[in-house]
């Protein structure tokens, strides 16, 4: 099973909205098979089992992405290190937070991109926590855009 680890500051809304469309993307190209997608946060302040974003789930389902309360929480890559470590991908939504998951031990030899990165760009996935449903569904749209132009690339580094 080859594993990608999707990374924001707490996993309750921008890893939570790439995991989501990224394994609606997959599974789009059937590409699925032999693919675990996880999510975790790494601010000092991510906690294990916090519930996904309202604004995160409500975007979601205006994409046709239903997810539930109970569908995903949160897990905090701190204390979980080891999914750094089972990893065949890190991506992580910042530069900060693709600095912050190298410092990990864990996460050594492992290639850590930011999502931007993946898609041959440069920048952040702003956080859009705080801000409202406008700026929940643009992060949406940016990580889906940036999805669909780096799935091959992904495809790619996980067959490798």
């Amino acid at each position: 099973m080859r594993t990608i680890l999707l990374v924001c500051h707490a996993n309750t809304a921008r890893s939570v909205m790439a995991q989501a469309l990224l394994e609606r993307l997959l599974g789009q190209r059937d590409a699925l098979a032999g693919i675990r997608i996880r999510s975790g946060g790494i601010a000092p302040y991510a906690r294990d089992g916090m519930l996904p974003s309202l604004d995160a789930r409500l975007v979601l389902r205006e994409a046709g992405i239903e997810l539930g309360e109970e569908d995903l929480a949160s897990t905090d890559l701190k204390r979980h290190r080891h999914l750094l470590a089972e990893a065949q991908l890190i991506v992580t939504m910042t530069a900060q937070q693709k600095r912050m998951v190298e410092d990990f031990v864990e996460a050594r030899g492992r290639p850590v991109l930011t999502l931007r990165e993946l898609a041959g760009e440069e920048g952040d996935i702003a956080d859009p926590a705080t801000q409202g449903e406008e700026s929940f569904r643009a992060c949406r749209d940016e990580i889906s855009r940036c999805l669909e132009r780096s799935v091959d690339r992904l495809l790619l580094t996980l067959s490798t």
